[in-house]
């Protein structure tokens, strides 16, 4: 087969292997650059600092991976059941939130490994060089695939198109000249700015720009710090992640279910309550989130993280019994949480009392 035949049966095995959509483009990021270059300059990576590093290999595909002219950039769906909606946003109600990317099987396995099928099935048909990426290497994912033409990237800096944003992106960078995809006009964002305005800790700073240092994802997932008092009560009860400007975004209303069983969510973490959480011990903690993303946090940030959540819900005697029970072996960055957690439901507790005794 010629390399436009090739290009439709790519299109047609990512199709069998679980792909929404795949799309072809060159290595040529100058568009990109300066804008990248600024964020980082801005400081808005905050600690991330493999995001400043590699640069050149990240605005250049051809210095990551020698001889790469082209860029196959592929979508993989991972939302189960139907689109969420603005009521669903996460409520301080003594449930733990756990962002729905990474309540299932770790992304990286599953992607990595169908990416890999296809880039070997490639091979079979048009030997050549090919490596996958998925969230693996100094990629610039979205730009890729945006260049590609498998949507736009929107306000809140996600990937969007017609059905939404519930999808992981992964490459496979390669020699072979294949045909660039044909970008069509995109209906882009409007003059909505939902996600803007539902961002609990004003993370999205502009439309398109993201302060990192204000995310909840970079709190409770990429720091391994104390998190900010100034930040805990705008935390929530999300306990891993935060989903807020995938589910108040309109085209997300049309977001389709994977067709994967691997995201299936594990260990009840749809719908988790903050004093079973709390019961695990480390052993508990490693073998229960085995082989699945939250494992990108330690013990130490998880109890740190479910503290915080458990210092934002109502008084429940259970729950601070919960929080007295794990501070006994908790890691040192979790004590100081659960002593703030501790005092907020204490303090709700007393207010709680004395409005019982004033109706009195």
């Amino acid at each position: 087969m010629d390399l436009h035949q090739l290009a439709r049966a790519i299109e047609t095995w990512a199709s069998e292997l679980g792909f929404r959509e795949i799309a072809t483009t060159d290595t040529d990021l100058s568009d990109y650059e300066p804008k990248y270059r600024h964020w980082l300059e801005q400081k808005f990576h905050g600690s991330l600092g493999y995001l400043e590093r590699n640069v050149e290999k990240r605005l250049d595909p051809e210095r990551l991976e020698p001889g790469t002219i082209r860029v196959l950039s592929a979508k993989l769906d991972y939302l189960v059941g139907d689109p969420p909606h603005p009521h669903d946003i996460p409520a301080n109600d003594g449930s733990a939130y756990i962002a729905r990317y990474a309540r299932g099987r770790d992304y990286h396995k599953v992607f990595r490994r169908r990416l890999a099928t296809l880039a070997r099935r490639i091979d079979d048909a048009a030997p050549g060089h090919y490596r996958a990426f998925t969230d693996s290497a100094p990629v610039l994912e979205k730009p890729l695939a945006e260049k590609a033409g498998l949507g736009w990237i929107g306000k809140n800096t996600l990937l969007l198109d017609a059905n939404g944003s519930w999808c992981f992106l992964g490459e496979i960078f390669t020699d072979l000249p294949l045909p660039t995809s044909t970008v069509e006009p995109q209906p882009g964002c409007g003059a909505c700015q939902a996600c803007i305005n539902v961002c609990p800790t004003d993370a999205i700073i502009s439309p398109g720009v993201l302060d990192a240092t204000r995310c909840i994802s970079y709190w409770t997932i990429e720091s391994k710090a104390s998190i900010p008092e100034s930040m805990r009560r705008d935390i929530g009860n999300r306990v891993f992640g935060c989903d807020d400007c995938q589910i108040v975004c309109p085209w997300n209303r049309f977001a389709p279910a994977t067709p994967l069983d691997d995201f299936a969510p594990r260990n009840d973490f749809d719908d988790a309550r903050l004093t079973d959480l709390l019961d695990w011990d480390e052993q508990t903690f490693l073998a229960k989130t085995e082989g699945m993303a939250i494992r990108r946090i330690n013990y130490a940030q998880w109890v740190r993280n479910l503290a915080v959540a458990a210092g934002n819900a109502p008084f429940d005697a259970h729950l601070v019994a919960a929080l007295e029970k794990r501070r006994r072996d908790a890691p040192p960055l979790a004590v100081e949480h659960i002593e703030w957690a501790l005092s907020e439901l204490r303090d709700r507790g007393r207010q709680g009392s004395n409005r019982k005794n004033d109706s009195r």
